[in-house]
């Protein structure tokens, strides 16, 4: 059954005046109950910035796949800048120093095993029109993954400072003692996904799965196209996990100690 686009969300004045009211919802809710760092409005600020960007973006990259699916190098230079997006984001989110850049590890590590053999087998067509969809939903959830495994993992490793160096002086490595520290918080990354996937056809219907079926694909199309989108997505955040995790361990991710204060200083002497 094809049910075609009279059967989606109509784009008339009524959708715009709603998705205005529930972006001014949010960060009214995010402001009042200072849902952000501090006692200020950043977040809320966040909300809107985000819900203006997003609109403007989508415009454009609407534009850009439609050009971009009858040409390969055009294909390949968009799939690229999603990418490096993903990395200048992931890195910023973690750290603000100059190993933000560190984050491309992750995100290609967990990324590229899961796209390569798709198209080396040709079960996708190096075409935009399905090889952008599941790239970006593959490269959203490295970035997802990357971004809390990290913030979480050094988050412990600050708090648990002095562990980390009670370890060491125990005889491990100070690789293995970060490690050892950081493991636990750095694996809750995978939680939403796991959650996503056990629950998925009965809490949540995802979206690969009911484009597909609005757009006439049949229900075991459809079923076995999200089943891989699942899978894969686990793969990948539990290799952008894993590489986010032993990066931090090594030091080539981090955040930069704060200079101590005047007060400190003086406590110290």
């Amino acid at each position: 059954m094809n049910l075609g686009a009279t059967s989606l969300v109509p784009v008339n004045a009524t959708l715009g005046v709603l998705l205005v009211v529930l972006l001014l919802g949010a960060a009214s809710v995010a402001s009042c109950f200072h849902l952000g760092p501090g006692s200020g409005t950043k977040r809320s600020r966040e909300i809107l910035f985000a819900g203006v960007r997003a609109t403007v973006q989508l415009g454009l990259v609407s534009v850009v796949i439609v050009w971009a699916v009858a040409h390969v190098a055009a294909l390949l230079g968009f799939l690229l800048l999603m990418y490096l997006v993903a990395v200048r984001t992931a890195g910023r989110r973690i750290t603000a120093n100059t190993t933000w850049w560190v984050t491309a590890a992750p995100i290609a590590a967990g990324v590229l095993p899961a796209v390569l053999p798709l198209l080396l087998t040709g079960l996708v067509p190096l075409k935009g029109i399905t090889l952008v969809p599941i790239t970006g939903i593959l490269i959203g959830g490295a970035l997802t993954a990357t971004v809390l495994a990290g913030r979480r993992a050094l988050d412990e490793l600050t708090q648990r400072h002095g562990e980390v160096e009670a370890a060491m002086a125990l005889g491990l490595e100070d690789r293995d003692a970060r490690l050892e520290i950081a493991r636990p918080a750095a694996s809750d990354a995978l939680v939403p996904g796991l959650d996503q996937t056990r629950t998925v056809g009965l809490v949540t219907l995802p979206g690969a799965f009911v484009g597909m079926l609005l757009g006439g694909a049949g229900p075991l199309m459809a079923g076995a196209v999200q089943l891989f989108v699942l899978v894969a997505l686990m793969a990948v955040q539990a290799i952008a996990v894993a590489t986010t995790l032993e990066l931090i361990a090594r030091h080539r991710l981090h955040r930069d100690i704060p200079a101590p204060t005047r007060t400190q200083r003086g406590k110290a002497h």
